[in-house]
């Protein structure tokens, strides 16, 4: 076969696979997420009681009032703020565990906690891999609980549900550990806040 015959032959070949990899696969997933996931292919997108957008269930975000669950702390400041990374950055400091700036940092967060009267876990002091995680294990969640239920004026048994609520188990039951989902529970607080508030 000529030169000519080869390279036509190479360039229909591409453009072929081009076609199926660069748009009918593309479109078929993203077809089949819309139809079978929505909430999670669009980003697991989370509204507050008014309609508005607060963030998505799968990127932690920082909570600094005493009426909300505080999440782990996070290098990138979960990208908020003037000051914080550009969103979608995410991973750890690489400071070594001898670090000094690193030992100060964990060492404010403990004594932060334990202003607020916040039993310290590992959790609560130190990041994630990705600086991004929105869950807290279930002992960080009972360790702010009082804190919790004390700043909103309700009774620690009205809340504590909604943390065995919000707790998504192992993933395929065998990977990782139990996590609450901090935005959900948070948010799940405003509602039970304002139902209680409507009854009275």
């Amino acid at each position: 076969m000529s030169v000519i015959g080869e390279t036509t032959k190479a360039i229909r070949m591409t453009l072929v696979l081009w076609v199926l990899t660069a748009i009918i696969y593309p479109v078929l997933v993203l077809a089949v997420a819309q139809v079978a996931f929505p909430y999670q292919a669009n980003g697991s997108l989370v509204q507050n009681l008014e309609g508005k957008l607060i963030g998505s269930a799968l990127i932690g975000q920082a909570f600094t009032t005493e009426q909300y669950f505080s999440t782990r702390p996070s290098t990138s400041t979960y990208s908020q703020g003037k000051e914080a990374a550009p969103t979608g950055l995410s991973g750890a400091s690489n400071l070594a565990p001898s670090n000094p700036d690193l030992l100060k940092r964990i060492q404010e967060e403990v004594t932060r906690l334990q202003e607020i009267n916040v039993r310290p876990t590992a959790d609560l002091v130190y990041t994630s891999g990705s600086s991004l995680d929105p869950h807290i294990t279930v002992a960080s969640a009972i360790a702010q609980l009082d804190r919790v239920a004390t700043a909103r004026n309700l009774a620690s048994e009205d809340i504590a549900p909604l943390i065995v609520k919000h707790t998504q188990g192992r993933f395929l039951g065998i990977f990782g550990e139990p996590g609450v989902n901090v935005l959900d529970l948070n948010r799940e607080l405003d509602i039970l806040t304002l139902s209680r508030q409507n009854t009275q």
